[in-house]
């Protein structure tokens, strides 16, 4: 009894121990972390930003990307709708292989819906997010 006490303590140490990153993987999220961000302000770069929208029409977009938890919808060069995420739906566009899985009757995106991430290769589900409200960065005339 005494032994089983023991080791019904050490099993969730044991995985709590197995979760946490070791300095090397610390230091690659924070450099992916860090290129994202600048690939990000690199694509907003010459656009301003206006007040938030709750949703966009879904047909004009011409390209999809994320930036780690941030997603852009571009609609032109003097266009793009920015929204924030929790994370979850990373590699879409650029060089990630996921493509965007989203259902909607109404032709739009709104704040709140779920997007699906696949994999382009395998069709496979790879993850999910939850949009928030989308910001229009427009070029100044």
């Amino acid at each position: 009894m005494r032994y089983m006490t023991s080791a019904s303590c050490l099993i969730p140490l044991a995985l709590l121990a197995g979760c946490t990153l070791t300095p090397a993987e610390k230091a690659r999220m924070e450099q992916r972390a860090q290129t994202e961000r600048a690939d990000l302000d690199k694509a907003l770069r010459g656009l301003t930003p206006e007040a938030s929208t709750q949703c966009i029409s879904q047909y004009r977009t011409q390209q999809v990307k994320s930036y780690g938890p941030t997603i852009v919808y571009t609609v032109s060069p003097r266009l793009k709708y920015v929204s924030q995420t929790a994370g979850g739906c990373d590699g879409v566009g650029g060089a990630g292989n996921n493509i965007f899985v989203t259902r909607t009757t109404t032709g739009q995106l709104c704040s709140g819906d779920i997007a699906q991430t696949v994999d382009r290769t395998s069709g496979f589900f790879t993850g999910s997010c939850s949009f928030g409200p989308f910001v229009p960065y427009r070029k100044a005339q």
